[in-house]
């Protein structure tokens, strides 16, 4: 499948979206409203441990608790995007064998509709995030409007260690115990709870190296401080992660052809 064939199944990408996203709640009693509660929930958590335990403090604001909780929660969303979509791709497969088995089935859309559904829940999250900025400060920046812009890089990324890891799990199972190392690491040395300046400077090449700090730190400039990110950086940062895509996307095209045997 080639990229630009993607478009032609839009469609049934979002049926399966709109069926993963419900099937997800199908069962309980607050359904869907699940999605609201938890990045609530996960907000007054993360507030009270690192703010009236910690005493954590975020440098350039106030020692208020609901600011550290609003930049933390930032962080938190970019962070939980990438990690809901990497902690499946080792499944993403074996989920759908009955897909694989259909010759006609694109298989390539697998990836997009996870990381659809991501995005739905970090929309959610975000939401939340601007309810509460709004009743904190009284106003959002302007510069929201550029989140969906500055999005774009880490989803291209996502979707291209997506497919990556998908298709190598099918070959090498072990992949899927090391993808949840991974992300735990990734959560403790990205700067989601503490900011970038506050890294020790022989750690800063390890921040660099990052590939979430530079969309978690774009993320807090344009929700929290309303600072348009420095487009340089943005358009590098665009290129890397457009080729991790156009690399995942080529091995999954390889590889997709044995899948029907090893399964």
């Amino acid at each position: 499948m080639k990229i630009n064939g993607l478009s032609k199944h839009k469609e049934l990408i979002f049926v399966l979206t709109k069926k993963e996203i419900l099937g997800r709640y199908r069962g309980s009693s607050l359904g869907i409203l699940w999605s609201l509660i938890i990045p609530i929930t996960m907000l007054i958590v993360y507030t009270f441990v690192f703010s009236s335990i910690f005493n954590a403090k975020w440098p350039g604001t106030t020692e208020s608790k609901s600011d550290f909780a609003l930049l933390l929660f930032a962080g938190l969303i970019v962070f939980n995007l990438m990690a809901e979509c990497i902690n499946r791709s080792p499944n993403i497969i074996f989920e759908n064998v009955n897909y694989v088995k259909k010759v006609v089935f694109p298989l390539g859309i697998l990836p997009i509709v996870v990381m659809l559904t991501a995005l739905f829940h970090a929309f959610i999250s975000l939401f939340v995030w601007i309810v509460f900025y709004v009743f904190i400060h009284g106003f959002v920046n302007w510069t929201i409007i550029l989140i969906p812009i500055y999005l774009v890089p880490l989803i291209l990324f996502i979707l291209g260690c997506s497919y990556l890891i998908s298709s190598i799990t099918v070959y090498f199972r072990d992949i899927g115990q090391a993808v949840g190392i991974v992300v735990t690491l990734l959560m403790f040395l990205s700067p989601i709870f503490y900011p970038a300046e506050s890294v020790p400077e022989q750690f800063q090449l390890l921040l660099l190296a990052n590939p979430i700090a530079p969309a978690i730190e774009d993320m807090r400039q344009i929700l929290y401080w309303g600072q348009v990110p420095a487009v340089s950086g943005y358009i590098m940062y665009l290129a890397s992660c457009f080729m991790v895509f156009i690399f995942g996307f080529m091995i999954f095209n390889r590889l997709k052809k044995g899948f029907a045997d090893v399964l």
